[in-house]
C-alpha cells in the first residue's frame, strides 16, 4: 500500500482536495446547465450539436465517476481502495478523456465539412448519422480503456499518489506496456490532434475564400459572421482542451523516458499538470454562455421556470393545500 500513500505534504493535499472540489462544483454545473438547455429546446437541437451535447456527457460524466475519489484521497493523505479503486479510476479516466478527444476531432470534421456549403448540403449529416458518430465514439473509448484490463498495457498510481492512470512507468520493463502506451499517444492523441488542426486550418481557408468572393455581395454577410462565430467557438473548445492536457502529456512523457522514472519528477510537478488537466470540464460552458446568446437566453427561462416552481410549491403550502384537494386533483387529471 506504499505506492498509494501521498507523496506530497498535509498542506498540499488539502489544498490539491479544495481545488478539486471547486472544479467539481463548476464542472457538475456548467455542464449540467449544458444538458438541461438541450433537452429544454430538444425539438429544434441541429444534428450537429448533438457532438456538443455529448462533449457535456464526457466532462459531466468524469466530474461525477472520478473527482470525488480524488478529493477524498487528498483529504485522506492517501489513496482510497487500493488497487480496485485504482483499476475503476483508471478505466474511467480512459474513457472519458478518450470520448472528449474524439468528439472534439469529429466536431471539427463536420464542421469542417458544413461551413461554406449551402444550407441544404448540412442535411447529409442527420441525427442518426451524428448519433452512430457518437456510438462509435463511445466503442472506440470503451476499446482502449479495457485493453490494460485484457491484458494489454495497465493502470497504475501517479508519482504523487493521488489519483491513477495508464502506467506510465511500465514503458522501460515492458514491451507489453511500452506498444500500449505508443498506440494509444498515436491512435488517441496524435491522430484527433492532427484531424483537429486540419479541419480548423481547413475553415479558416474556406472562410477565407468566401470572404473574397462575397466582398462585393451584400447578401450573404451574415451568414458568414455566424459561420465565423460558430467556428472560434469550436478553436476554443478545442484549444482548451488540448492546452489544459498538454503539461500532463508533457509529463508523462519525461517520466517515460527518463532512467530514473517517476523520481526524475518532483511530487509536487507530476500534480499540478494533473489538476490543470482536471479544469478541461469546467471550460466548455464558460466558452457558450460568452459566445452564445441563445444559451444564456435559455439559462435564464430555465431559471425563472425553477423559481415559479418552487414559488408555486410554496404558495401551495401556505395557503394550506389539503391532502384531499391534491387527491381529488390528481382523480381529475387521471380523469
Amino acid at each position: 500500500m506504499d505506492r498509494y500513500t501521498s507523496k506530497l505534504s498535509p498542506a498540499v493535499d488539502y489544498s490539491a482536495g479544495t481545488f478539486l472540489l471547486v472544479i467539481a462544483i463548476l464542472s457538475i454545473l456548467g455542464n449540467a446547465a449544458v444538458l438541461l438547455t438541450a433537452a429544454w429546446r430538444h425539438s429544434v437541437l441541429k444534428a450537429p450539436e448533438l457532438l456538443t451535447v455529448n462533449l457535456a456527457v464526457t466532462d459531466i460524466g468524469m466530474a461525477l465517476s472520478m473527482y470525488p475519489l480524488s478529493i477524498a484521497s487528498a483529504f485522506n493523505h492517501a489513496w482510497i481502495g487500493g488497487d480496485p479503486s485504482c483499476l475503476y479510476y483508471g478505466l474511467m479516466g480512459m474513457i472519458f478523456s478518450v470520448a472528449s478527444i474524439m468528439t472534439l476531432a469529429v466536431m471539427g470534421l463536420v464542421r469542417y465539412l458544413v461551413t461554406g456549403n449551402p444550407p441544404k448540403s448540412g442535411s447529409k449529416f442527420r441525427r442518426k448519422t451524428i448519433s452512430i458518430l457518437i456510438g462509435v465514439i463511445w466503442m472506440y473509448s470503451l476499446l482502449w480503456a479495457v485493453f490494460p484490463i485484457l491484458g494489454w498495457g495497465g493502470y497504475g498510481p501517479e508519482p504523487f499518489g493521488l489519483a491513477c492512470s495508464v502506467d506510465w512507468m511500465g514503458y522501460q520493463h515492458s514491451l507489453n506496456r511500452s506498444s500500449f502506451i505508443m498506440a494509444l499517444a498515436i491512435l488517441c492523441t496524435l491522430m484527433p490532434c492532427v484531424v483537429i488542426l486540419f479541419s480548423y486550418s481547413g475553415i479558416a481557408w474556406k472562410l477565407h475564400k468566401a470572404y473574397q468572393s462575397i466582398q462585393s455581395n451584400d447578401n450573404l454577410p451574415n451568414s458568414g459572421a455566424v459561420e465565423r462565430k460558430v467556428t472560434l467557438m469550436g478553436i476554443l473548445i478545442s484549444t482548451g482542451f488540448i492546452v489544459s492536457w498538454a503539461p500532463y502529456v508533457f509529463v508523462s512523457l519525461w517520466t517515460m523516458f527518463r532512467s530514473e522514472g517517476e523520481d526524475s519528477v518532483v511530487p509536487i510537478v507530476s500534480l499540478l499538470p494533473c489538476l490543470f488537466a482536471k479544469c478541461s470540464t469546467v471550460y466548455n460552458p464558460l466558452v457558450y454562455y460568452v459566445f452564445r446568446k441563445s444559451f444564456r437566453r435559455e439559462i435564464h427561462q430555465i431559471r425563472i421556470c425553477c423559481f415559479q416552481g418552487c414559488w408555486d410549491a410554496v404558495s401551495k403550502m401556505t395557503r394550506g393545500d389539503g391532502p384531499e384537494e391534491t387527491s381529488g386533483t390528481h382523480e381529475t387529471d387521471n380523469i
